[in-house]
C-alpha cells in the first residue's frame, strides 16, 4: 500500500494492523516520486456542477484523478477524520489533493474546478508544431549521415531551425542546457591535452607493457585493453585511440602477434567508457538523475569488466 498521511497518524495505523513499514519507497517510488505527483490546491467556483454533490458521490479519485487530503471552507481546516469525502461541496472550497502532476492540465479546463497551484512540473504540449519539429530533426540527422559537416554544427542548425520555427522558445533552449555538463567536459579537454602532449601517458603505456612483457599474448592483449579503457576516462576516446594504437602495434610485433588485432583491441576498449561520468553521455544524465560518482562506480565497475570480458571473447574467437 502507498499511503500519504501524517508521521503520528501512520504510525498508528502500521500499529494497530501490524503491518511493516518500510523506510524507504520503493514499489511506489516512481509513481509517488516530487516530479510526477504530489499535493495540489483546488477550489470549487460558483458555477461548478459539483456544488451539492460530495467526492463520493461524484466518484472523484476515479473521474477526476484526485484523491482528496483535506478541504478549507469558511476559515476552517477540515481533514481525512471530519469526514470530507462525504460533505456536499459548496462555492468557494478549496481541496488539498494529492494527484499526478499530468492531471492537472487537464483539471484546468475543466469548469467544475479552478486550479490554484500553478508551480509543478509540467510541459507544455504543442502538437501544432510537430511538423516543424520533425523537419528539422530531419535536417540535423541528414546533416550528421550524409555530409562532411561536424556534429556540433549539424545539430546546433536543428536547434536553431527549433527555435525559430517556435518549436522552443530560446528562453527553453537556455535552460535545456547542462551547464555542469560543459563545464565538466571543457576541464577534461585541457587535462587529456595535457597527459598527452608531456609525454605521461606515453610513459605510463609503455611501463605497463614493459611489465607484461615477457607474459602470453592474451595476456598483453588485456593490458592493452585496459589502457585504453584508463586514457578513455581522463582524454577523448579519439586522442587514446591515437596514442595507443601505434604502441600496441609495436607491442604485438615484439611478441609476434597479429597487430591488427591489437589495433581492433584499442579501438573498441576506448568505448569502455562506463566507470565514472566523465563521458559525455554519462555526464548528461548524471544531474537530470540525481546520480552520484559512487552511482556510477557500482554499476559500471560491473560493465566495464563485461565489456573487457566479453571483448576478448570474441576478438579472439573471431580472429
Amino acid at each position: 500500500m502507498g499511503i500519504d498521511a501524517d508521521p503520528e497518524s501512520l504510525l498508528a495505523f502500521v500499529e494497530a494492523f501490524n503491518l511493516k513499514k518500510r523506510p524507504i519507497l520503493r514499489t511506489f517510488a516512481n509513481d509517488l516520486s516530487a516530479g510526477k505527483a504530489g499535493i495540489a490546491e483546488v477550489v470549487i467556483p460558483p458555477g461548478s456542477s459539483l456544488i451539492g454533490k460530495s467526492a463520493r458521490d461524484v466518484w472523484m479519485r476515479k473521474t477526476y484523478g484526485l484523491a482528496m487530503i483535506g478541504m478549507h471552507r469558511n476559515g476552517e481546516t477540515l481533514r481525512e477524520g471530519d469526514d470530507i469525502r462525504n460533505k456536499p461541496f459548496m462555492a468557494g472550497d478549496t481541496l488539498v489533493v494529492h494527484t499526478q502532476w499530468d492531471v492537472l492540465p487537464r483539471i484546468e479546463k475543466d469548469k467544475n474546478f479552478v486550479v490554484v497551484t500553478t508551480e509543478y512540473p509540467h510541459e507544455e504540449l504543442r502538437p501544432h508544431k510537430v511538423g516543424w519539429a520533425m523537419l528539422f530533426f530531419a535536417i540535423a540527422l541528414f546533416m550528421v549521415l550524409f555530409t562532411d559537416i561536424r556534429l556540433s554544427v549539424a545539430l546546433l542548425t536543428g536547434t536553431m531551425g527549433m527555435v525559430l520555427s517556435g518549436v522552443l522558445n530560446i528562453e527553453e533552449a537556455y535552460e535545456a542546457v547542462s551547464w555542469k555538463t560543459v563545464f565538466l567536459l571543457a576541464s577534461l579537454i585541457p587535462l587529456g591535452l595535457a597527459v598527452e602532449t608531456t609525454g605521461t601517458a606515453k610513459w605510463i603505456a609503455e611501463q605497463v607493457l614493459w611489465v607484461v612483457g615477457d607474459m602470453p599474448i592474451w595476456v598483453i592483449q588485456l593490458a592493452v585493453a585496459v589502457l585504453a579503457t584508463f586514457f578513455t576516462l581522463v582524454m577523448s576516446n579519439v586522442g587514446a585511440t591515437v596514442l595507443l594504437v601505434p604502441l600496441a602495434v609495436n607491442i604485438a610485433i615484439g611478441a609476434d602477434a597479429n597487430p591488427a588485432i591489437f589495433a581492433l583491441t584499442v579501438a573498441i576498449a576506448t568505448s569502455n567508457s562506463f566507470l565514472i561520468p566523465t563521458h559525455q553521455v554519462n555526464a548528461l544524465i548524471m544531474g537530470p538523475a540525481g546520480y552520484r560518482v559512487t552511482d556510477f562506480m557500482r554499476a559500471g565497475g560491473i560493465m566495464t569488466v563485461l565489456f573487457l570480458a566479453v571483448m576478448m571473447l570474441v576478438i579472439n574467437l573471431v580472429f
